[in-house]
Parts: C-alpha cells; structure tokens; sequence
C-alpha cells in the first residue's frame, strides 16, 4: 500500500520533540541480567526469526546502499542483506550485544562502526545516510515518532528507512487477545517490547514524502510476533 506526501505528512509542530522531552525519554536502562539475557537469546534464536521474516525482509532491504544505519542492530541479524564489502553503522545502546554483532561483522566481512546510542538520539549528521533500516526494534524504543523524525533527519532527501516490524493484531481476535495477555512479562523481558503498536500508522505519520507497507502474519509458537508489517518509506 502506498501513501503519498498529502496523506503521510504531519505538521512538524505536532512531532517536534524539544531537547528537554527527548532527554528524558530516550535513557536506556543497562539491566545487566535483561541485557546478557536478550544477547544470548537473538544469538541463538536469531537465525529462526530471521527465516520466519526472510520473504518479507528481503524485499525491504533489496538493493541497499554501500553505507547503511541500522536501529537496534542487536547480534547481526540483518547482516545477511547488506551488499558485499557493505558499511554498517550500528546505533546498538545494549553493549551485551556488541561483541557477538563485531564478531558476526567480521564473518560477513562488514565495516561495523558501533554507536552506542537510542534511537531518540541519533548521533549522526543532518542529511547524510542513503539508507536506514530497523526490525523489531520500534516496539521496543520509549518514543518511536522521537526515532523516526531522528530517521528523517539523518536520511538525504530521497533517501530510504526501510522496516520488518511487529505490530498489534486486530481487535477481538485470539493474537490480539495473547499480545495484550502476555504484555507486562514481555515487555519486561524483551527490554520495553511492546506488540500493541500500530507502527504502520506512526510510521506513515511521520512525514516522509512516500510510504509503502504491507502488512502480513508469520506462523510460530511465540504468538505476539504473528502480525507484522514491513516495507520502506522516503525521506
């Protein structure tokens, strides 16, 4: 589904967050216990989640650029879809993951630079990445239109954030029922994760001048991550 500029585009006044606001949402809580726990989670099972998510994935991230930023880069999940010799500048704040996410870089052979940052804080010049990309990541972020005016900002004009997301099931049904369930011990474990968001329409808020997101439902035991969208928008 495609959104153009006079449907997607919010006034900048209702999504400007001032210096004071995005500080005190965008900490990130090291909890060394959660932090450990999620590194070695997306490190064994990241390969699983990714094959659930593979079709979708590599359609939203074909054809990225020699240079990409990527939100929540977790243990290298992504790594798989970056172009040969690729650059990948990673905005990771769970330093747990960082070791496993070097590791992976050398075995892809990717030019891994690590930033330790949140996403409401992106510490990245104006207008200066062909490419950012996220997966299941804006679940989990305090402030996902703060990430995503983050996203416009550092994005050249015409340039793309592509997305795999999970999202709330629609009302009244069973994956609806589950997500809302098992939210709290979700959330808690899986660092603020939460399946209760409607990221397609954060997203095509957000101001970009072109949106285009599907959505779509994965088979699998773990019953939140059943509806998902994934697409890309331009800056």
């Amino acid at each position: 589904m495609t959104t153009p500029a006079s449907e997607s585009t919010t006034s900048t006044t209702t999504r400007t967050r001032t210096c004071e606001e995005v500080q005190e949402v965008a900490e990130f809580v090291d909890h060394p216990g959660r932090g450990r726990f999620n590194a070695a989670f997306f490190s064994v099972m990241g390969g699983y989640i990714d094959r659930l998510m593979h079709e979708r994935k590599s359609v939203a991230f074909a054809d990225l650029p020699p240079t990409v930023v990527e939100l929540g880069a977790g243990v290298g999940a992504n790594l798989r879809y970056l172009p040969d010799g690729a650059r990948l500048v990673a905005i990771e704040p769970n330093r747990h993951m960082h070791p496993r996410l070097q590791r992976a870089a050398r075995a892809h052979g990717v030019d891994l630079e690590i930033r330790s940052v949140v996403g409401e804080r992106i510490d990245l010049p104006d207008a200066g990445a062909d490419a950012v990309i996220s997966s299941l990541v804006l679940c989990s972020v305090r402030d996902p239109e703060a990430v995503l005016a983050e996203v416009r900002r550092v994005l050249r004009p015409g340039g793309r954030f592509s997305f795999a997301e999970h999202v709330a099931a629609q009302p009244g049904t069973p994956t609806r029922w589950a997500q809302r369930v098992l939210r709290r011990p979700w959330a808690w474990v899986f660092e603020g994760c939460s399946c209760e968001r409607d990221l397609a329409g954060v997203i095509r808020s957000a101001g970009f001048t072109r949106v285009d997101v599907g959505d779509y439902r994965i088979r699998s035991p773990f019953l939140p991550f059943n509806t998902h969208i994934a697409g890309t928008a331009i800056a």
